[in-house]
């Protein structure tokens, strides 16, 4: 066998040429390292003190980098909350700059390509304007995929679902190798809070039926179809009445905070206790965790805290 047809077969086996030819004792110390190294990394980050894009900076670096998730010739798609025409200082959306380093985090780990996506409450030229999330994912090197059209969804079967059985998910989700979670914090007046999980609701086509056959079951439902592999949950400035939308600055109050974590529920149980809600007392955390998507108590996870 000619060694570019051995290196071929053991790349297509998942096998690196270097590990190949290492002493097979050097290769488990290898491997031990990079077990220490995982078992060191904390199950979620909660920053403090910085503006979003240096909190994330931060607090992914903690989690092992970008490359931990992302790898070279992923498609990635990115979910934040882009609902709302309103600017930044009102808190309905996630921050303009945070998307734009999430975006430019996965370009660096190798992306093919990095979607941007949500299912607009309110019309979304005028939102995607307001928010300055339009112009982030332009300068950042992000695609926007239209969402507006019942065209770019489609049909799926939710295989377990309590209330959930079928529903409508955007392409890009259904096509992409990666799903990063990216909400802003804040008060939902029919779900008790909005976060990583309820955030996800854009990515269906119509809304309407979450409420019909039960938010709190639809929200964890969700789940079963799509689980995202990271969360970064922005609470810089959060709208902690009148939400999901808010509108009054009065509604707000800066946090100057974020957590991430590969794990949607823990990562909505550490928001909900931030808008001092009670995580077990969220129907649809509860209900995520009960089904084995997360931990709900916070004291079984390693948590790295950070003040910038």
């Amino acid at each position: 066998m000619e060694r570019r047809e051995f290196l071929k077969k053991t790349a297509a086996l998942g096998l690196g040429a270097g590990v190949m030819f290492l002493p097979r004792g050097l290769r488990g110390a290898v491997s031990a390292a990079q077990a220490a190294e995982e078992a060191a990394r904390p199950d979620l980050v909660a920053l403090r003190g910085g503006s979003s894009a240096a909190m994330f900076d931060k607090g992914i670096a903690l989690l092992g980098g970008m490359t931990r998730f992302v790898k070279k010739g992923q498609t990635v798609v990115i979910k934040p909350n882009m609902s709302w025409d309103l600017p930044e200082e009102l808190g309905p959306n996630t921050p303009p700059a945070l998307v734009a380093n999430v975006v430019r985090h996965c370009l660096d780990a190798g992306a093919k390509r990095v979607y941007v996506m949500d299912h607009s409450i309110e019309y979304w030229e005028s939102s995607l304007a307001a928010s300055g999330i339009g112009a982030a994912i332009k300068s950042s090197g992000g695609v926007y995929a239209p969402s507006d059209g019942a065209k770019y969804y489609q049909n799926v079967d939710v295989k377990g679902a309590s209330k959930l059985s079928a529903t409508q998910i955007h392409e890009t989700l259904l096509e992409s190798d990666v799903m990063i979670s990216v909400p802003v914090l804040k008060h939902h007046g029919g779900a008790g809070v909005s976060i990583a999980m309820k955030n996800l609701m854009g990515c269906v086509w119509n809304r309407r039926e979450y409420h019909s056959l039960g938010l709190q079951e639809c929200i964890a439902d969700f789940l079963r179809a799509r689980k995202p592999d990271l969360s970064v949950v922005d609470a810089y400035r959060v709208v902690v009445r009148n939400g999901p939308r808010g509108g009054s600055p009065d509604d707000v109050v800066e946090m100057k905070a974020q957590i991430i974590s590969p794990d949607p529920v823990a990562a909505d149980a550490a928001g909900a206790r931030m808008l001092n809600r009670e995580p077990s007392g969220v129907g649809h955390i509860k209900l995520a965790a009960a089904a084995g998507f997360g931990e709900l108590d916070l004291t079984k996870l390693k948590i790295e805290r950070v003040a910038l």
